[in-house]
């Protein structure tokens, strides 16, 4: 029997590039990791669900590490996937599942960050950063906690850097959106715009992002605009996810998922707040593997905890 199984669990996306970009990533992860079984799963807009993959997972295996490919935590990360999980443990109690946290705002995000924004200035042959807005481009969400490690990251980046003026804005569900944020950046005197999607692979939103950039560039003809490519492959996302998974495997402090069972998900449940069930999964239940207590409060943690954070005619 496997003693271990990743899986690892992507967003999905209408546009089948997105979904199969995940797929040839967590290759390159298998290729990266010889001895580990990886195995990968999508929350929607794909066949491969996550029950789906939480069978696959679990077949032949002591021990399944669930891992979500995502930047921030929102609806999706504190509620859906903790139910599937909750119905795995129901139907393969011999084994353990275990739920590592998201990507995150952090220095490897900045990093990569960082390097786009230098290779869009020599694109642009090297202007005067003070005179270069920059607009941080994200999805967008109804947690006001994944909206704020954005902004932190549009902040870290301010103060990486010699531009005086970065930006935040969302391509739906909250605001500015980009459009008012290339307003502000025109109305104070920037004479180049950087935009840096906070995307990890292809989508619908990014190549919306595309078109949005150049209906911008007809509006602001002096202005000169380039768009950076989304994440991707980059080394620090592969590196993220095996950080988290040594982690919990060695057992490491907050190597948990928060969320993973947290009381304040069983209150929002009960009261009709969860997400969406996906393939059945059941509503919280702790199984004997269990991994943890929760102490930490979770009034200002979980703003909006009901469902989804985006509208999926968009995905």
């Amino acid at each position: 029997m496997t003693l271990d199984t990743i899986l690892l669990i992507g967003h999905g996306s209408r546009e089948q590039s997105g979904n199969d970009e995940i797929l040839a990533f967590a290759e390159h992860w298998r290729q990266r990791q010889p001895g580990w079984r990886i195995e990968v799963c999508f929350i929607e807009f794909s066949d491969t669900t996550m029950g789906e993959g939480l069978r696959r997972a679990a077949a032949g295996a002591h021990r399944v590490v669930v891992v979500p490919l995502i930047l921030n935590a929102a609806g999706h990360v504190k509620m859906d996937i903790p139910q599937a999980i909750d119905g795995a443990r129901l139907q393969f109690p011999l084994v353990q599942f275990l739920y590592a946290p998201h990507l995150t705002a952090c220095d490897p995000i900045l990093e990569i960050l960082r390097r786009r924004l230098k290779g869009a200035m020599q694109a642009l042959d090297m202007p005067d950063p003070t005179t270069t807005g920059v607009v941080l481009l994200g999805r967008g969400s109804s947690d006001r906690q994944a909206n704020g490690d954005m902004a932190k990251m549009a902040r870290w980046l301010m103060e990486e850097t010699d531009h005086e003026l970065v930006d935040l804005a969302f391509t739906g569900i909250t605001y500015p959106r980009l459009e008012k944020a290339v307003q502000r950046q025109s109305l104070l005197g920037m004479r180049q715009v950087v935009v840096l999607p906070y995307y990890l692979f292809n989508g619908t939103l990014v190549e919306r992002i595309a078109r949005q950039v150049a209906h911008l560039q007809a509006q602001y003809p002096t202005l000169r605009f380039i768009a950076t490519k989304y994440f991707g492959f980059e080394k620090e996302i592969f590196e993220l996810l095996e950080q988290r998974v040594m982690d919990l495997k060695r057992n490491a402090p907050a190597a948990l998922m928060p969320c993973d069972g947290c009381k304040f998900r069983s209150f929002a449940e009960e009261h009709g707040m969860g997400g969406h069930h996906h393939d059945g999964a059941a509503p919280h239940s702790h199984g004997p593997d269990h991994p943890h207590e929760h102490g930490h409060p979770h009034a200002h943690d979980h703003a909006h905890p009901h469902g989804h954070d985006h509208d999926h005619a968009r995905i």
